[in-house]
């Protein structure tokens, strides 16, 4: 999508670091009034399973690592009440992200009981932590609704792959994606975008290393900018209201995460429900207890996340 930066304000690098204005919620820098959305309905509810994984990758949007605890592990007995209050408000799907989700000892639980209510959709790396598990997953394939999962992949190449996600981490992913096809889980790949790639080549890449290791070709790709780790602020342009212009319907605003998302993230032994999946290392973006207040709140575009929605329709979502 083409981008008019006349209708965006970029944000001086000596004002990076200033502290917040009072009214920096609702007004940018220069005190115009800031972009915003307003919730639709609840169709997809993210669980942050916590920020501990096995991988130390120092582009990680969540800073994880192994032990990190920056967002505690969640349990069964935390998120049990937010399946039923989403379910009551109409949800479709419910979706999964650390951290890598199977480090933590109580996901599998969290997985199944989820899948016994809606379809479910997990974020992995498919390394050790999913190949230790296996057997711990086969049962959930006769659960109500289906599972399907979305593997990093970051390059079409696994010396580049694994400079930051650590030698082998490239070989290991792929036998986690060979492994949940070969068992009827759905599966598709998120993929790194680079500075002036061509996509379509970039991905028959990926899909030659697929046909070698007997990966079906036709998985489908996400691609993510960086997006930076948590706390960083990158200068992105401030999105005004007049920015929204370019957004001005319901159906062409509907690709903002946080007209139908909202995520659960563990807060010491607290669930406090989040506006999406990218924001969590900021606590004005903590809508409060319960999901249905949480979407009465507006919802205003001040993270630099928000811009990668903006510009680039960036989604961490897969509609069922």
């Amino acid at each position: 999508m083409a981008f008019d930066l006349a209708n965006a304000q970029r944000i001086p690098a000596a004002e990076l670091a200033t502290p917040r204005n009072r009214d920096s919620w609702t007004h940018t820098r220069e005190g115009e009034a800031r972009g915003y959305i307003d919730a639709d309905q609840l169709k997809e509810l993210w669980i942050h399973t916590g920020t501990a994984c096995n991988l130390a990758c120092p582009f990680c949007l969540e800073g994880s690592h192994p032990g990190d605890g920056r967002i505690p592990g969640m349990k069964l007995d935390d998120v049990r009440p937010f399946i039923h209050e989403a379910i009551d408000m109409g949800v479709e799907q419910f979706s999964f992200t650390g951290g890598e989700p199977f480090v933590i000892r109580d996901f599998v639980n969290i997985l199944d009981y989820a899948s016994q209510h809606r379809p479910c959709f997990v974020l992995t790396n498919a390394t050790d932590p999913l190949l230790k598990r296996t057997h711990q997953l086969l049962p959930l394939r006769d659960n109500a609704y289906p599972i399907r999962f979305r593997v990093s992949l970051d390059f079409p190449d696994a010396a580049k792959h694994d400079v930051d996600r650590g030698e082998g981490s490239f070989d290991k992913a792929l036998e986690g994606i060979r492994w949940l096809h070969n068992n009827g889980f759905a599966v598709s790949i998120a993929r790194q975008i680079e500075d002036g790639e061509v996509a379509p080549e970039v991905e028959a890449r990926f899909r030659a290393i697929f046909r070698e290791w007997g990966i079906p070709e036709d998985l489908a790709f996400t691609a993510f900018p960086d997006f930076g780790i948590p706390g960083s602020e990158d200068g992105s342009p401030e999105i005004t209201e007049g920015c929204m212009d370019k957004f001005p319907t319901k159906e062409s605003r509907a690709h903002f995460m946080c007209t139908y998302t909202r995520m659960l993230v563990k807060r010491d032994d607290k669930v406090r429900v989040f506006a999406c999946t990218l924001v969590d290392d900021d606590p004005d973006y903590d809508l409060g207890s319960t999901l249905q207040e949480s979407m009465d709140i507006r919802i205003m575009l001040r993270h630099h996340r928000c811009f990668s929605c903006y510009r680039f329709g960036a989604s961490c979502s897969a509609p069922v």
